[in-house]
């Protein structure tokens, strides 16, 4: 086939969209569980400050201090820490997750 400017574009989205299941199975249990951890542990951290009340103030910039971090320091795909980074991405992702669905439940 010829490489044209609609193939690439087509060839780049079917990746974008669908990348995800050409990884290995090595990657692709390690996202799952690094997702539903993050949702895990997030859901019951918030529970627990709900029930408190206390130092919502300073846990909100925190948190939101921490998810940017791991936004921002994106290193490159060839780099030792990509993997890990993936690993904390991945944990965030389960952390907001479980915010939205926590919002949801108290209804606001």
């Amino acid at each position: 086939m010829q490489k044209t400017n609609f193939s690439k574009i087509t060839y780049k989205l079917n990746n974008f969209l669908f990348g995800f299941l050409s990884d290995t199975w090595k990657t692709k249990s390690i996202s799952l569980i690094s997702v539903l951890t993050g949702y895990f542990l997030f859901a019951n951290f918030l529970t627990k400050f709900i029930s408190e009340g206390k130092n919502e103030l300073i846990m909100v910039p925190i948190i939101i201090l921490l998810f940017e971090m791991i936004i921002r320091i994106r290193p490159s795909s060839s780099s030792n820490f990509y993997d890990l980074w993936t690993i904390a991405d991945k944990l965030r992702i389960g952390a907001i997750y479980a915010v939205i669905l926590e919002a949801f439940k108290l209804g606001s």
